[in-house]
């Protein structure tokens, strides 16, 4: 989250662009113009059709407005004399917003020079103070969100108090924009999108096919390590599953429509909650079995709008690294810190050290908010929730509001190599589906007991992760991850019995190997490994063969020189065993 200094820099530099749209294009209607996390935008109604190559002369009309360093006031008016004011302004979006107002509500406005615009703030004090900005892009966006209402511009930009951050900022969008997930799957050959399939509906091809292997058997031999029970359910269901876990209630937006099969209702699953509730309702259980952990990587299916697709990162059909953990209530705070152990010795695997915790609990100043289950229980687990993450020293945020009517939630932001914050890990404690599907256990007294349930998924999608692990590494993945890990290239035909001799002993020693033998001369086949990413490119030739070596390169360029093979495969071996990269 932004500081409250950095918002109200931001949002006068939106009514700076809308004042510079105004000044340069005449008749401009004012939408909204908020700060945002990453900088601002202003949505306007007006003729002119901007283009990217407009943005430049804005920003020359941005900065003389900054020059001129005109103070920004504010003032309050009644209902009626804002109705007026923007009546006289032709400003039809800010009159529906007056309207819709609460009759007792203050309303504000901010002015600067001949500008003015109906704003709560924050603010500067002068336009002089928003020195350092860069207009970004262009888009439309439809006002206030509905597909039935007007199709407005939309110019986004950013705003620093320092000029070294702006130009870190700057950096680190031209970096995100190499490092695109959707670029990189196309270069590498790992996945695509074909609208002949479906919108949302990943592709795999065999590289990417084997990075999704490589993380789905280390994620199910880690899980079954720390004594979780992996399981498979089907793709869909009967719809009265969900109307059992109240999910068809709250969630059929989206959720895909129902199948009519033989006068059944089947839904394909936007979760997994139902399935695992029916695994261990299956059977009886004694406390002495709790707690039962329950595993799986299951594939989803929700009915997302096609404005909201993004490559990996949104998608409508998905794997979920989906857990549900039974206990006894005297377990739970100890599952909670398990699974807290478990993410932080996943995420480190996999290269994330820097996380954040936000700690998704009740705004208890909010009556009109309803949860389930004692509130007693809630305080009792929404304390044990933050004293686990203090004992595990870890930075935290506390959201009051953010939790879910059926419980309460640590939600686990990790950091990437430009300092992006993603949502991944959920724990979450579910008060709501043990009574709607009737779970108990034999407790040591022969009576019936409700189970606690935790509800966890450490990675999240693995498409998500997938498309976060590959920008965060910009496409150069650990070795460990690397679908391909060695590139072999013979120098000439003659060496190529023996490269493939050696292939199939790297093969033998479980590493990810293939040999080039197409067509081309060796620094080709070199600069394609290069340009895939590939972490070792072993190259032979007369001299390798006799002395029963491999000239090693690294993927950037690197030369290890002559090694001998089993020295390679020590090699390979540490690279493997510490998941590090290959520089």
């Amino acid at each position: 989250m932004q500081d409250v200094s950095l918002e109200a820099l931001r949002h006068s530099a939106s009514h700076i662009l809308a004042q510079a749209l105004k000044r340069l294009y005449g008749k401009v209607r004012l939408g909204i113009g908020p700060s945002i996390e990453q900088g601002f935008y202003y949505d306007v109604e007006m003729e002119h059709r901007l283009v990217p190559d407009d943005l430049s002369a804005i920003e020359e009309a941005m900065k003389a407005i900054v020059k001129e360093n005109l103070p920004i006031e504010s003032r309050t008016l009644d209902r009626k004399e804002a109705i007026e004011l923007f009546s006289e302004r032709d400003e039809p979006y800010k009159l529906e917003l007056i309207r819709e107002m609460p009759q007792n509500e203050v309303i504000s406005i901010y002015q600067q020079g001949e500008f003015l615009d109906l704003c709560k703030g924050p603010h500067v004090e002068s336009t002089g103070e928003v020195k350092f900005f860069k207009l970004l892009s262009i888009a439309g966006a439809y006002w206030r969100g509905s597909e039935k209402n007007p199709m407005l511009q939309r110019v986004y930009g950013t705003a620093f108090y320092d000029k070294k951050e702006l130009k870190q900022y700057l950096f680190n969008l031209e970096e995100a924009k190499k490092r695109d997930h959707r670029k990189l799957g196309r270069e590498l050959q790992l996945f695509f999108f074909d609208e002949n399939i479906g919108s949302g509906l990943s592709v795999w091809l065999p590289k990417g096919a084997k990075l999704r292997q490589i993380i789905e058997q280390y994620l199910i031999e880690k899980h079954e390590k720390n004594g979780y029970q992996y399981i498979r359910t089907p793709h869909l269901g009967l719809s009265g599953l969900w109307e059992t876990s109240g999910h068809l209630s709250y969630y059929r937006e989206s959720m895909f429509p129902a199948m009519d099969i033989e006068h059944q209702q089947y839904m394909v699953k936007p979760m997994n909650c139902p399935f695992h509730m029916a695994v261990y309702t299956n059977d009886m259980h004694s406390y002495k079995e709790l707690p039962i952990r329950l595993f799986e990587l299951a594939n989803v299916y929700r009915n997302e709008k096609s404005g909201v697709l993004h490559g990996l990162l949104r998608v409508r059909g998905f794997t979920q690294d989906d857990a549900h953990i039974f206990c006894m209530p005297d377990q739970l705070e100890q599952e909670i810190k398990n699974a807290m152990e478990l993410t932080r010795d996943i995420l480190n695997d996999f290269g994330f050290q820097q996380y954040k915790i936000y700690l998704s609990v009740r705004d208890k100043n909010n009556p009109d908010q309803k949860y389930i289950g004692d509130p007693q229980q809630w305080d009792i687990i929404e304390n044990q929730f933050e004293e686990i993450v203090q004992r595990m020293d870890l930075e935290y945020q506390v959201d009051p509001g953010e939790a879910k009517f059926y419980g309460p939630a640590i939600d686990i932001k990790i950091k990437d190599a430009l300092h992006r914050e993603w949502q991944c890990t959920t724990i979450q404690v579910d008060f709501n589906l043990p009574t709607r599907f009737k779970l108990n256990y034999i407790g040591e007294d022969g009576q019936e007991h409700l189970p606690m349930v935790i509800h966890r998924a450490l990675l999240g999608s693995m498409e998500r992760f997938i498309s976060i692990l590959l920008e965060h590494y910009g496409g150069d993945l650990p070795v460990w991850l690397a679908p391909v890990q060695i590139r072999l290239v013979p120098i000439s035909d003659d060496n190529l019995a023996y490269v493939l001799k050696v292939a199939q002993s790297l093969k033998d020693h479980g590493f990810r190997a293939e040999v080039d033998q197409r067509n081309d001369r060796m620094n080709a086949k070199i600069r394609r490994a290069e340009k895939e990413k590939i972490p070792f490119v072993a190259i032979a030739g007369k001299t390798e063969e006799e002395e029963s070596t491999l000239s090693i390169r690294l993927r950037h360029g690197k030369n290890l020189g002559n090694m001998p093979i089993a020295s390679f495969i020590e090699l390979m071996e540490q690279y493997v065993r510490e998941k590090t990269c290959a520089a």
